[in-house]
């Protein structure tokens, strides 16, 4: 039956383009989710995870029987259960030693309250952050001493600077009622050295308003000059009265310290090692570094200190906990820093972290947990 139609696998011929189309479909059907997809865990290694940390509260905190939690520690237990993945934690004494362990390969992943800094992005790898904050201030809660604020004004630059233009002046107000009246007033007369002590006596009581007028310029030269040093002395004294005044009693009823412009000119302290050091030296405010926080606002406490810059959500926990009545947080935050997670330069499962916490940090659960240490709703 040479009429009917063959079937086209029948065909020899046509044999090899029907496979050859085969293999280039196959990979299109195949666009699926892969071994390499960062949608999952695949990409972490086939064991179970060593996670670095360190205790800074309310970040991350150990209790009694070895437990840690912690906004940080929350949040990666939440990450951890949706890529399903196991870990433990070990403990680093500071940031800096944490940070370098993570450069080393010695842990898969650092999760703390780690502030993420150029000089630790050529060290390790973020991820996306999960808390944006930035530096805070913590002082006294007492009012500052009278005396204490009296002695600190008299004593600084601006001060002195001042008393010693007012002194200058006076000396040449008397070095020139000298010139005047040293051969026609006999109270100005005699050796240089009498005259002198004479005439800048005078200028200094003229000054003050303490003249007793038994000692007078005659000259016209002179008594022009006494009159406009009078009403010289008398406008800058009430000026510089006042001023001293005021910045005595606004230091009096404010603090010494209201906000960052006010470090470079008191004695702050800082936690060694930690991002604040390196703002404070970048804007060449001298500071004295602790070994702890609780160290830090200790000496704050005691006088030692007047201000403390830490990151803020940690400062304000430590004194909410520890120092609720000797040390205040002034409001308001500078210098902006963001929390994140650190792993090894080139991770293979960066954005598979990504991912999860970008997911973590847009569910409820999230909200929950800072509503749970910090009282913040989002």
């Amino acid at each position: 039956m040479s009429g009917r139609r063959r079937p086209l696998l029948s065909c020899p011929a046509l044999l090899p383009f029907f496979l050859v189309a085969i293999a280039l479909a196959t990979p299109a059907l195949g666009q699926g989710k892969t071994p390499s997809d960062p949608g999952g865990a695949e990409n972490f290694p086939n064991r179970e995870l060593v996670i670095g940390t360190k205790q800074a509260p309310p970040f991350a905190m150990k209790g009694p029987d070895g437990t840690w939690t912690g906004i940080s520690i929350d949040l990666w237990t939440q990450v951890a259960q949706t890529l399903g993945v196991k870990f433990r934690l070990v403990e680093e004494p500071t940031v800096q030693s944490l940070v370098e362990a993570t450069t080393r390969g010695d842990y898969d992943l650092s999760v703390a309250a780690i502030t993420v800094t150029a000089e630790r992005a050529r060290m390790v790898d973020f991820s996306q952050p999960f808390y944006d904050t930035g530096l805070g201030i913590a002082v006294p809660a007492d009012s500052v001493s009278v005396w204490h604020e009296i002695i600190r004004t008299m004593t600084s630059f601006g001060f002195l600077q001042a008393a010693g233009a007012l002194i200058g002046i006076s000396l040449l107000v008397g070095a020139l009622i000298w010139l005047f009246e040293r051969r026609h007033n006999e109270h100005f007369g005699g050796t240089a050295a009498k005259g002198l002590g004479a005439s800048i006596w005078w200028s200094a009581e003229a000054m003050t308003q303490a003249s007793t007028g038994h000692r007078a310029p005659v000259t016209i030269a002179g008594r022009a000059l006494a009159i406009i040093w009078m009403v010289v002395s008398i406008i800058t004294i009430a000026v510089f009265t006042a001023s001293v005044t005021s910045a005595l009693t606004t230091r009096q009823i404010r603090g010494l310290v209201n906000g960052v412009e006010d470090l470079p000119t008191v004695r702050v302290g800082a936690l060694a090692g930690s991002a604040t050091t390196g703002f404070l030296d970048a804007e060449r405010i001298k500071h004295r570094d602790f070994n702890t926080v609780q160290d830090g606002l200790r000496a704050l406490t005691s006088g030692a200190l007047d201000a403390f810059v830490y990151d803020k959500p940690l400062l304000a926990w430590t004194v909410e906990q520890q120092f609720s009545g000797s040390v205040r947080v002034l409001d308001g935050v500078f210098e902006p820093q963001s929390y994140a997670m650190a792993m090894p330069l080139n991770s293979s499962y960066r954005r598979t972290i990504d991912v999860a916490i970008l997911q973590a940090i847009h569910d409820e659960k999230w909200k929950q947990i800072l509503f749970r240490y910090f009282g913040e709703k989002e």
